[in-house]
Parts: C-alpha cells; structure tokens; sequence
C-alpha cells in the first residue's frame, strides 16, 4: 500500500500561549510534543524553537537541548528550522546544521513579503550557502514553496548544482504575501515540479483541512501542526500537536494508505546516512 509522510510543526516562530495554551515552547514542551505526536504516527518534526521570552529564535543552545530531548526518546526524522527569526543573520541560521547535522532542514527558495507587513529575506547568496551547507553535511533539504517564483529558484538551484536532485517539496499554502490555499493553486504547483519529486502540502489556518484532503487524493505528503493551525475545528482550540496527528493518520487510513513510519520517511526520501545519525546523543 502507499505510505504517506506525516510531518508535524508544532511551534513555529509566531503563535503564541495567549492564542492557544496549549503550544509548546520550551525545549522539554516541545520534546514531549513530539514524542506524542511519534507515538501518534508523525515519521517527520519540523522543529523551531523559542528563547525565554517565548519569541522565536535561532539559538543553537536552545536547538542542541531541543534536539538531545527528542532524540533521546525517538527515532522521529528531525527536520530543523532555517527560518526562526526574521531578523537572524545568515551564519546564525547555519549554526545548528553544521553543528548537529540533522537528518533534514528547511529550504525557503525565496523572498516575499511576511504577513503584508515585514520582509522574509532568503537573499540569493544565502540560498547557496545554504545549499551547500546541506551538502556538506549530508542534510536534506526540505523546499518550502510559498510562491510559484520559488519553484523556479529551486530548479536554478538543482542545474546549478547546489542542490540535489530530487527534491523534496513542502507547499506552504495561504500565508498571506504568499500564494493562496485552494486546489486549483496546489494542482498548479504540483504540476511545476520534476515528475521524480516528493512532496508535501498544507493550507494555514481555515484552509488546513480542504489541502490536506486533496494533497491524499493528489498522492502527496502532509504538514500538520499549530505552527501553522491552532484551531482543531471552527472555534475550537487545538487540544495538542497529537490530535492532528491522529486525525490525518485516521484519514490517510480511510484513503485506503498506510501511515510512514520514520525508518519508512527516510526511504522514500532517500535520506543521507539513512539515519545513522538519528538517535545519537
């Protein structure tokens, strides 16, 4: 049967306690999380951290206590941020990759306007730099696609050489500045890509459910998580990261899928070391 790729974001930069208690944001919240959301059937964390004031940051002595928790209960496929602070400078977004070598990490191929009100830079040279930082360090790149543009400079970055081929597409759907969450605009994306990619897709906020529906009828990969979806429901509050976990591994089941298991992730992505790497302390 197909194996299907759940990834969890359970923190993000943004989100916050006073818009949902029950986010994680210490080290040990989100350890825990995600342990839940591995017993729960996630094979993937995407995994930001926040400082003591809980803003999102990009620390490396708060991603080294993050990651030692959480490898040091599972074997979930560690996915680590690039992006968690809009104001970090390039080498504090490349310290935690060299220094921890996780298995994968984000690749946000380009810039756009954040929310309508501030600027995500991924300046062209720190796109290579990047990407040949994951080489180096056997890290998967995960490319997060908020625009079609951004297909585009992922496929620059494969010919020049500074990217691996195949890719591994997340569709990053309903950030507003970025392209919008409907099925139409997922068929578009998914159609730009090289045939021999994976990929994985998830709408923020209200249009979760209707792109995680049709990413399981299209044959992707799917992203849950209060990163980008407090709500469980209309006008209720997520309860934890694990209830969406649960409710897209029910409905990868009822698709008539199986749910990947990490070890499973790391085959279909074809991971460098193949885990070698992922319980060690």
């Amino acid at each position: 049967m197909e194996k299907v790729m759940i990834t969890v974001a359970t923190t993000g930069a943004f989100p916050s306690k006073e818009q949902n208690p029950n986010i994680p944001l210490t080290p040990k919240e989100i350890a825990d999380d995600v342990y839940e959301c591995w017993k729960a059937g996630a094979a993937i964390a995407h995994v930001h951290v926040r400082d003591d004031e809980g803003k999102g940051t990009m620390s490396l002595a708060k991603f080294q206590e993050t990651v030692q928790l959480i490898r040091s209960r599972c074997d979930i496929v560690l996915n680590l941020t690039t992006s968690g602070d809009l104001n970090a400078a390039d080498d504090e977004r490349l310290a935690h990759l060299v220094e921890l070598k996780p298995e994968m990490a984000s690749y946000d191929a380009g810039t756009m306007n954040w929310m309508h009100d501030t600027l995500f830079v991924n300046h062209p040279h720190f796109l290579e730099k990047l990407g040949r930082t994951t080489m180096e360090n056997n890290i998967k790149p995960e490319i997060e696609i908020m625009d079609a543009g951004m297909v585009y400079n992922a496929l620059h970055y494969i010919n020049k050489g500074v990217l691996h081929s195949p890719g591994h597409y997340q569709f990053v759907m309903g950030v507003p500045g970025g392209i919008g969450a409907t099925i139409k605009n997922l068929v578009f994306l998914r159609g730009l890509i090289p045939g021999d990619s994976t990929w994985s897709a998830f709408g923020v906020g209200r249009h979760h459910l209707p792109i995680l529906f049709a990413t399981l009828a299209m044959g992707g990969h799917v992203r849950v998580g209060m990163e980008d979806n407090i709500f469980y429901a209309k006008n209720r509050l997520a309860k934890s990261n694990a209830e969406f976990v649960e409710r897209a591994s029910r409905l990868i089941r009822e698709a008539g899928k199986e749910v990947a298991t990490p070890d499973e992730a790391r085959q279909i992505l074809n991971l460098p070391n193949n885990g070698e790497r992922r319980m060690l302390l």
